[in-house]
């Protein structure tokens, strides 16, 4: 299995800082494709902002620049996420290399979704996320910087002061080992099926099948 752990992100930080980014600007659905699985969509990603009318790269978009091609944490603005459950929003960056997005608050199946698929949802309160902003510099000429520890559950741009974050126990588990609910499920596996043989034993007619009758 491909080592998906995230303990330690550091690199090029890519702002969009604009409030209520939905999923559908995030991954547009006139731009889906059908048949893809969970790869192949970071082609749409941010798709109406990157591409004109004709399909063209605009210039003028972060991610269509040099030094932000390779990105791996995003900082953006509130309420990120918003709009639809669609999991293709959260494929479609982490098929660009995006690791981990920074933002006051994220729209909550969104923030699930990230953390299903190995990206970290980093929620900072306004006030710290406003001073981050600043840390950054990203008027700069050059890409602003940050590092993202969550084994130790801070944060901060390069050279400047950690600041830690909340993170409920079990998604930050899930990204320290590199697993999803069904992987998590599965190093239960011998108890769960113990658990199944036993109660299988004590009520044997719920393991029967649905049109299996009741005096057979």
């Amino acid at each position: 299995m491909t080592d998906r752990s995230l303990r330690h992100v550091a690199g090029a930080v890519a702002p969009l800082l604009r409030d209520n980014i939905d999923t559908d600007v995030i991954a547009p659905s006139r731009l889906h494709v059908a048949g893809l699985g969970k790869t192949g969509y970071e082609s749409i990603l941010f798709g109406n902002w990157r591409y004109d009318e004709n399909g063209c790269e605009r210039p003028d978009f972060i991610l269509n620049q040099t030094a932000y091609r390779t990105a791996t944490i995003l900082i953006v603005g509130a309420n990120f996420g918003c709009g639809s459950s669609r999991e293709s929003a959260v494929w479609a960056l982490r098929g660009f290399g995006i690791k981990a997005i920074i933002a006051p608050s994220f729209g909550s199946i969104f923030a699930a979704n990230c953390y299903r698929n190995t990206i970290l949802p980093l929620a900072l309160p306004p006030d710290e996320h406003a001073r981050l902003v600043a840390e950054l510099h990203i008027d700069a000429a050059e890409p602003p910087q940050a590092e993202i520890d969550l084994e130790h559950n801070r944060v901060r741009a390069a050279g400047g002061p950690w600041r830690s974050f909340p993170i409920d126990a079990r998604p930050r588990q899930l990204l320290l080992d590199g697993l999803d609910d069904i992987d998590d499920n599965l190093r239960h596996r011998k108890d769960i099926d113990a658990y199944r043989t036993h109660d299988q034993h004590l009520h044997p007619w719920l393991y029967r099948p649905a049109n299996t009758r009741k005096d057979q």
